[in-house]
């Protein structure tokens, strides 16, 4: 009795697939963080992005309320083709009075809702901000009716 208990102590058969039975969930769940970090960090560059886009509108826009409707749009435009969904769009605008080489800057918040950016069911959001500044083009008018 003793010789078959000490057998079966050493018989390592199917220890492997013991432990890889065990291992696999973990690793799962550490790819699919990982694919998660990788969806949160190109969001936030998408928002980056945005900001870029709404402020260079704005910078076209040949008047103040013309220049925030622009940055506006184009920031929820630029967020929608590159997938990104904010639960909350803000998008402000210091215009700076608009003139020509006066700087415009566009502030784009996203309130960007976690649980369907991987299969992890991650509750909650979290906010991605940027800030972009531009020139308004010295050699342009401002308003096409004016002198």
């Amino acid at each position: 009795m003793r010789s078959l208990l000490r057998r079966l102590h050493r018989d390592e058969r199917g220890s492997v697939a013991t432990e890889l039975t065990l291992l696999v969930p973990v690793l799962i769940v550490l790819l699919l963080f990982v694919v998660f970090c990788g969806r949160l960090a190109d969001s936030r560059l998408r928002v980056d992005d945005a900001a870029h886009q709404a402020v260079r509108a704005a910078t076209l826009a040949r008047s103040s309320s013309q220049a925030s409707s622009d940055a506006h749009a184009t920031a929820q435009v630029a967020l929608s083709q590159a997938g990104v969904r904010c639960q909350n769009l803000g998008v402000s605008a210091q215009l700076a009075g608009l003139q020509p080489g006066s700087t415009v800057t566009v502030t784009v918040t996203c309130d960007i809702g976690l649980s369907d950016l991987a299969m992890l069911g991650v509750p909650g959001s979290t906010t991605a901000e940027s800030t972009a500044s531009s020139v308004v083009d010295q050699w342009r008018g401002t308003d096409p009716g004016g002198a």
